[in-house]
């Protein structure tokens, strides 16, 4: 059964970093809600939820996908690119010890579990506001030795990769395509969002349905039509704070 780690919602997520969005008032209690809607419906695709208490003095720290990478191998706790962040990976270090060996991203270097796109033994990795070159180098170098490799992709216009693609299959992808570089599409089959849907790009897959936020009914009925399991959930107060359905989650196997 895969594990789902999360992290309760922050009462202070109104003072959140943000990048592309105009700051607008958060309902904290209606988030924290849709959060537990959102652990429940991981648990109903057979997901097990581990769920981490609060970080008070974290605003960003429910989106527990940016301060690591697991693999099945080993788990990189990230050096995020907002210094604010940095904290959160002491927890979800504690949270991933029992599972992975565990390695770090060193300063210089940023990365951002947002930016980074699995599938198979390639990680497809975003440059942007979040993850520089180096972080890049660093892992490649720390991924190496368990037979996977980078891709980098240059971000053109959201705040991580995963914000422009996400997988369905694997030779599939959904796709903003005005935000990242071209050659990100190469060697795979993209359904593109619906136009009025910029932010739709970000999906989960468990298994084989597709988690997406129920605000993108356009983008939904796209997916449904090529023949995807499409399972929604409302996140709105979260999707304020730049979110999508693939931050507030880690989710790997139990098995090293």
């Amino acid at each position: 059964m895969p594990i789902a780690l999360t992290r309760a919602v922050n009462p202070n997520l109104a003072q959140c970093e943000l990048e592309f969005l105009e700051r607008q008032p958060i309902d904290v209690p209606r988030a924290a809600q849709q959060h537990r809607n959102y652990e429940a419906c991981l648990e109903t695709l057979g997901v097990r939820v581990i769920s981490l208490p609060a970080e008070p003095a974290l605003p960003d720290s429910v989106f527990v996908e940016d301060p690591a990478i697991v693999l099945d191998e080993i788990a990189i706790l990230c050096r995020t690119g907002a210094e604010s962040r940095r904290k959160e990976a002491e927890t979800i270090a504690a949270a991933l010890a029992p599972f992975r060996e565990l390695k770090c991203i060193r300063e210089p270097a940023t990365i951002e579990g947002g930016d980074v796109m699995r599938i198979g033994k390639t990680l497809y990795v975003g440059i942007s506001r979040r993850t520089n070159r180096e972080g890049v180098r660093q892992l490649a170098e720390l991924i190496a030795p368990f037979g996977y490799r980078v891709a980098p992709i240059q971000v053109l216009g959201s705040l991580h990769l995963k914000s422009a693609c996400c997988p369905l299959d694997d030779g599939t992808i959904l796709a903003n395509r005005e935000w990242m570089e071209p050659c990100a599409r190469d060697g795979f089959d993209v359904i593109d969002v619906a136009p009025e849907e910029p932010w739709a790009a970000n999906v989960l897959r468990i298994g084989d349905t597709v988690l997406m936020p129920d605000s993108f009914p356009a983008t939904r009925d796209l997916l449904e039509r090529a023949g995807f399991r499409v399972v929604t959930v409302d996140i709105s107060e979260l999707q304020k704070a730049e979110a999508g359905v693939t931050c507030s989650s880690l989710i790997f196997s139990a098995v090293q």
